[in-house]
């Protein structure tokens, strides 16, 4: 165990939004780094879908910080309290997921999280909430749910939005943030890392150890790490993110198409920079915004793969984007010499979801075809060899004629 220092203290505060409590974390490390003691931190996932994209690793990456100062992480995996479904920023209650899915989501959640933390077996375990509340009975529930009032409930703000517009919350909705501070009671938490959207449910963590007569966990909320767009949350589902398996080439340019004015926070929340570095970084009189950027997309892809595929990334980048190359590795498709409607074929060739996102990137001109642009949606494609169709600026398609 690492003796505390107060440049430790900083490191574990940089980027918090609230530390609840600020003194009693700095008493918990000072009488850990006395007796040697590893500090539980805990940090819950429910695998309510298979990726884990940047948003994800902002609170991961400071469980990492507990753990190279010597303690233990204690990652659970909210295999049973996915199947209810976190109504943390839900204003409508959420689908129950399979067993199927949460088991895959699951396994896929652990190989992701392992990229950022320290997997020995010293720094790290693995929990699974089934394993206490799978084997709990009618009247033990009652017992737990006993301990918080509803009007306690419904100071959570998305259960009082719901309320007040009259929409329906279910009674499960609100055993969730009583099943998450039971598995705080369960696993002996010392400190619990949240999202700020997780702030209930950890200080509810805090109301039960006091109850179970356990030392009440310090809870950490880190902010909710902003989008792509700039303007909501990370979010698969807003198709806002940077996936931490997304290849180099793909991670670097989105990183790229960040605003000036985000870079400030992602070197906060996604690197290790000191903050007169990121100072300097992020000053326009100092670095070129372009310099900086390129450096923080570097340093991100370094953390999922090395050096070298930053380096990489960097290169394909300026080939394409800066002196309009196209990419060495475009995907194939096969075609027949005949007449396609341009929406069909972006979306054979994987480079669109729907036919409506590809009417609107082709609304949005950001569709062309051996470089020109589309500009009807109903257009007709006669697909030729070597044809190279683009969508934005970094999804590409080379057809063969079969």
């Amino acid at each position: 165990m690492k003796t505390l220092e107060p440049e430790q203290l900083n490191t574990l505060k940089r980027g918090a939004v609230e530390i609840y409590t600020e003194a009693e974390l700095a008493e918990k490390l000072k009488t850990a780094a006395k007796t040697g003691k590893q500090l539980r931190i805990k940090l819950g996932l429910d695998p309510t879908s298979p990726d884990i994209h940047l948003g994800h690793t902002v609170v991961l990456r400071k469980m990492r910080q507990f753990q190279d100062l010597g303690h233990r992480a204690v990652l659970i995996i909210g295999d049973y309290t996915a199947r209810i479904g976190d109504p943390t920023g839900q204003n409508t209650t959420r689908p129950m997921l399979t067993a199927e899915d949460i088991k895959t989501n699951a396994e896929t959640y652990f190989t992701q999280a392992g990229k950022i933390l320290d997997t020995s077996q010293d720094k790290l375990e693995v929990r699974y909430n089934s394993e206490w509340l799978a084997d709990l009975r009618l009247a033990d529930i009652i017992k737990l749910a006993s301990n918080i009032t509803v009007a306690r409930m419904l100071e959570r703000d998305t259960f009082e939005i719901r309320y007040k517009k009259g929409d329906p919350i279910g009674l499960h909705e609100f055993l969730y943030p009583l099943m998450q501070a039971y598995d705080s009671v369960m696993i002996k938490s010392d400190v619990e890392l949240g999202g700020t959207d997780q702030t209930f449910n950890n200080l509810a963590g805090r109301e039960l150890q006091r109850v179970y007569d356990e030392e009440p966990q310090i809870a950490i909320t880190m902010p909710i790490l902003v989008g792509l767009d700039g303007k909501e949350k990370m979010s698969k589902s807003k198709g806002n993110y940077v996936g931490v398996t997304d290849e180099p080439a793909q991670m670097f340019g989105k990183i790229m198409s960040i605003s000036d004015e985000m870079m400030e926070n992602y070197f906060t929340l996604l690197t290790d920079l000191p903050p007169e570095k990121i100072a300097e970084l992020t000053n326009v009189k100092k670095t070129h915004p372009k310099e900086s950027k390129v450096l923080l997309a570097k340093m991100i892809i370094e953390q999922f793969y090395d050096k070298n595929a930053a380096e990489n990334a960097a290169a394909e980048f300026e080939k394409v984007f800066a002196q309009g190359q196209l990419p060495e590795d475009i995907p194939e498709f096969a075609f027949s010499a005949e007449p396609v409607p341009i929406k069909k074929l972006l979306s054979d060739c994987n480079l669109v979801s729907s036919g409506g996102e590809a009417k609107r990137m082709i609304n949005q001109s950001a569709v062309s075809v051996d470089g020109d642009k589309i500009s009807d949606p109903n257009e007709q494609i006669t697909p030729a060899d070597n044809m190279v169709i683009r969508v934005g600026k970094r999804k590409f398609a080379r057809l063969r004629v079969k």
